[in-house]
């Protein structure tokens, strides 16, 4: 009895003692906290931007923190995924690896991703399927994302943008081409051989998104240093379109493009210059398609013909010693002058149909009749024909014929090879005081002997079908030129793809041209221009010119060097 009293008396005393003890502490803790916001609001109205750089701070390391929970997460998810394969490949299963390739997904998604991606425990071994389809579904782009933003890196730091790297030869300097908004001043001519041009078609769209790339890159920058000085309450400027001064970008074939861009800012009047390096780097390589050809189709060339009986014999000649067999000539001449002895040479050759036309010559008229009068050979040949339409100029050798089916295919493809032009013998042998060698042995490519006439397009390799369907040449120009541009230009703004290539297997032998006053002003002039460009090189017109001065100059140093 005695000592249950006691006992009761001892646990209210100690529920007393514990009762005084939390009021104590509460008491105390509420007078502290009021007292520390008291200090926290005197230090924050005495020194206000030392708090904003605090929670600049702050959110910088928050932001940070959020980084690195992505990182741990991707990682997670990746040993997940290899943990899976491991397990599937051990139930006698083949591992699900993700696909070859780089997902398009942004780093944002990816992100996001990453973030509400929901792991299961290994607990079940009947949730090892659905753990495996959920790492599938959820997990490649996580992956592809990582590859590719390390593939990236990879890429910018083994080109020379950041620093030089060490080449064997000024030959392997890749030049800047320089531009602004409105010029582009190229290293590469290209076809139009302009050494200022406008920026148009993907060129300007190239360099428009590297120039927004900058302005984004250079504004984020404004906006952070701003608020790393505890600049919030004004909106920090921006640069915009118009603060772009300059820039120049070229192009390495293995890393990517490289862009180097200046802004100024024209509003605050600043002499401040701000400089954006930018690279768009190449992703890896991918193979987009594995295919067999088909067996080789009929070549039809179309011939184009008015009178030029010595260069017509001399085609058929090169014509017969061809080795390709699957091969048919359609000749169209034009007036009577002639017809008799064309008809003599192309007796010779079996595969060979001449048709005769008493008019004006008109080449896009006479392609136009070679598709119409192509003949099958068989009863279960289609009505489609693979068509070659050349010059009586042309030669060509077996392998240009198999690079002409290769590069066709009706409704897909058509082929525009760029033909090497030679230039006149006679300057180019002459003047490096060389006898004329054969037809055959002119047909040499180096600097000296002739040109890619990438100007011209009058060889092409086509289907018939393909052919009618963007209807052909425009048979109201007479003579000379421009129907060739007018069919080039309708592929172009076709979905029928062009392969347009330098080929070694076609040749423009050189003549005598002759640009006629009956020519329109266009037409003329460009007779002209392929007249100066099909003589010879830049060099030898130059010895031409100078001819009687470099004359001069040596009789003077043989005199010199006489004895008196």
């Amino acid at each position: 009895m005695h000592n249950s009293l006691a006992s009761r008396l001892l646990v209210r005393l100690l529920l007393l003692f514990a009762l005084v003890t939390v009021i104590s502490i509460a008491i105390l803790t509420k007078w502290g906290f009021d007292e520390l916001t008291a200090q926290t609001d005197k230090d924050s109205h005495a020194n206000p931007s030392e708090t904003n750089g605090f929670n600049s701070a702050l959110s910088a390391r928050d932001a940070q923190i959020e980084r690195l929970k992505q990182e741990v997460l991707t990682l997670r998810a990746q040993l997940v995924l290899l943990h899976s394969n491991r397990s599937g490949n051990n139930n006698g299963l083949p591992g699900k690896l993700p696909a070859t390739g780089y997902s398009s997904a942004s780093a944002s998604a990816s992100a996001s991703a990453s973030s509400s991606l929901a792991l299961p425990a290994f607990s079940s071994s009947n949730n090892s399927t659905q753990l495996h389809h959920q790492v599938d579904s959820t997990i490649p782009s996580l992956t592809h994302h990582y590859d590719c933003s390390s593939y990236i890196r990879k890429q910018v730091g083994a080109a020379e943008i950041l620093h030089g790297l060490p080449l064997n030869n000024e030959y392997e300097m890749i030049p800047f081409n320089h531009f602004t908004f409105t010029r582009v001043y190229p290293i590469d001519l290209g076809l139009g051989k302009r050494v200022v041009e406008k920026p148009i078609g993907y060129r300007r769209r190239d360099l428009l998104e590297a120039v927004n790339k900058a302005l984004e890159s250079l504004n984020r920058n404004q906006t952070a240093r701003a608020r790393a000085k505890g600049v919030t309450s004004v909106e920090p400027s921006k640069y915009t379109l118009d603060d772009f001064v300059e820039g120049i970008h070229r192009t390495e074939p293995t890393t990517g493009s490289q862009y180097e861009l200046y802004f100024q800012s024209i509003k605050h009047q600043t002499h401040v210059v701000r400089k954006a390096l930018i690279m768009r780097p190449f992703a890896p390589l991918q193979t987009v398609q594995l295919s067999e050809l088909a067996a080789s189709p009929i070549v039809h060339v179309i011939l184009p013909l008015a009178g030029r009986l010595r260069s017509f014999r001399s085609f058929i000649q090169l014509f017969k010693q061809l080795a390709d067999r699957r091969l048919q000539l359609i000749v169209v001449y034009f007036g009577e002058p002639g017809l008799k002895q064309a008809r003599e040479i192309a007796a010779d050759l079996e595969r060979v149909q001449l048709i005769a036309l008493n008019e004006t010559f008109s080449r896009a008229k006479a392609l136009r009749l070679g598709a119409e009068h192509v003949q099958p050979q068989a009863a279960k040949v289609t009505q489609d024909a693979l068509l070659f339409m050349c010059d009586v100029d042309i030669v060509f050798t077996a392998k240009f014929l198999e690079r002409c089916r290769w590069n066709t295919s009706p409704g897909k493809k058509v082929y525009y090879p760029v033909v090497f032009s030679l230039y006149n013998p006679h300057v180019v042998y002459t003047l490096q005081g060389k006898a004329l060698p054969s037809e055959e042995e002119q047909l040499v490519i180096s600097r000296d002997t002739g040109f890619w006439r990438d100007f011209g397009y009058g060889m092409t390799c086509q289907y018939r079908s393909d052919f009618l369907q963007v209807r052909g040449f425009d048979e109201e120009i007479i003579g000379w030129g421009g129907e060739d541009v007018m069919l080039y230009r309708k592929y172009v703004r076709s979905k029928i793809k062009i392969i347009r290539a330098t080929d070694p297997g076609i040749f423009h032998r050189w003549h005598p041209k002759i640009c006629t006053g009956s020519l329109s002003a266009d037409q003329y002039r460009a007779c002209i221009r392929s007249r100066a460009l099909n003589e010879a090189s830049h060099a030898q017109l130059g010895f031409l010119a100078f001819q009687d001065e470099i004359a001069a100059a040596g009789a003077m140093s043989a005199a010199s060097v006489a004895p008196s």
